[in-house]
């Protein structure tokens, strides 16, 4: 498979871990271990330290296919797979598809979304949401993408980079359309629980739809995307069972560490989900307050969940020299649109982290001097 490179985790590999402050991580802040290991019920305790260093289970451990399996209705442990993130999406496109496919997914978004499909063989169509419009993705636009071959859709809700969420209603119809023609839809929800809209959380894909494949994980959420352990849940066992097939080609199984911890923090979800929010709800009113006090500077759509945001900066001919001279003179990481392939005009913000506000002063100041 010739597959070009990663243009996000290229620039997140170059200044990620060198720069002094980041404003565009897409993830939470996360917990040290021994914060996650004080929440661990006295049988989670003895299992982490006589923990035997084998190998695992290649669909998952069962504890945690069963804890991660209590996020959906109707379903249970042998509908999950367990894998990272990244390697969950990349074994689900190469069981499913075939070269000559068409797929649709949302765009911009996590390159691995559409390009392991594309690199594969199959034509790729990006469904493409309305700036003005608070970045609306528009379900009749999506309707005249669908072809007879068209075979998956990828959608992604809490939207990356742009924090859209559709109503309800408007996903319930996205489905009924995907059902009607037979198509499969790939759901990314890493970003699932944390709206910040009440009501706002939309059912899982994978309880509403018998051919809808639901992507979720410890990385976003639960801000532990070093213990790299996500999962795939279905209602189409055939296909989780090719998964599991390709899995033997690439990890085989997942990390026993990494395993038992997110066993302990499933079994503590609601506290952790708590947790995040919380800060999240203290970072939104920070951000509110900064982009309505520079009008002239940045338009931007006030995300409704997820804990990024996609201002457009104005006055400034391109986001991607932007970055690099403001990494460069305030130590300061943003994630401009090139890396998403969406021009350059807009960046992404991530506002998950504990030190947001100290990070936002110092943009502020940045570009107030501009």
């Amino acid at each position: 498979m010739q597959i070009p490179p990663f243009t996000l985790e290229r620039y997140f590999a170059k200044h990620e871990f060198s720069a002094k402050y980041l404003l565009s991580s897409s993830d939470c802040e996360s917990l040290r271990l021994p914060e996650l290991l004080a929440m661990a019920s006295p049988e989670m305790h003895r299992t982490w330290y006589n923990l035997q260093l084998g190998y695992t289970e290649s669909m998952g451990h069962p504890l945690l296919r069963e804890e991660a399996a209590n996020f959906y209705d109707g379903l249970n442990a042998s509908n999950l797979l367990v894998a990272a993130p990244e390697e969950a999406i990349f074994i689900f496109m190469n069981a499913l598809l075939e070269p000559g496919d068409h797929v649709i997914s949302t765009f911009p978004g996590y390159q691995s979304l559409y390009e392991i499909a594309r690199a594969g063989g199959c034509q790729v169509s990006t469904w493409e949401p309305d700036e003005d419009a608070g970045w609306h993705f528009d379900l009749a636009r999506l309707a005249e993408l669908i072809r007879p071959e068209t075979k998956l859709v990828v959608v992604n809700f809490p939207h990356n980079p742009t924090g859209y969420i559709p109503s309800k209603s408007d996903f319930a119809k996205l489905i009924a359309m995907l059902r009607e023609k037979g198509i499969y839809l790939l759901s990314d929800e890493m970003y699932r629980y944390l709206e910040l809209e009440a009501g706002a959380t939309l059912p899982s894909a994978c309880e509403a739809y018998e051919k809808a494949f639901s992507l979720f994980g410890m990385s976003k959420t639960f801000g532990l995307p070093g213990l790299r352990i996500g999962w795939i849940a279905s209602q189409h066992l055939p296909t989780l069972e090719r998964m599991l097939q390709l899995k033997d080609y690439t990890t085989i199984c997942s990390s026993a560490p990494s395993e038992i911890l997110s066993i302990i923090a499933l079994q503590n979800k609601d506290a952790l989900i708590e947790m995040q929010n919380a800060r999240l709800a203290r970072n939104i009113a920070l951000l509110d307050a900064f982009m309505a006090a520079r009008p002239e500077r940045f338009r931007w759509n006030r995300p409704r969940g997820g804990s990024i945001c996609f201002p457009r900066i104005l006055g400034v001919d391109d986001t991607l020299e932007f970055a690099d001279t403001l990494v460069a003179e305030a130590g300061i990481m943003i994630a401009p649109s090139h890396v998403f392939d969406y021009g350059h005009q807009h960046f992404r913000i991530g506002f998950g982290r504990e030190n947001f506000e100290e990070v936002l002063t110092l943009f502020g100041a940045y570009v107030d001097a501009m």
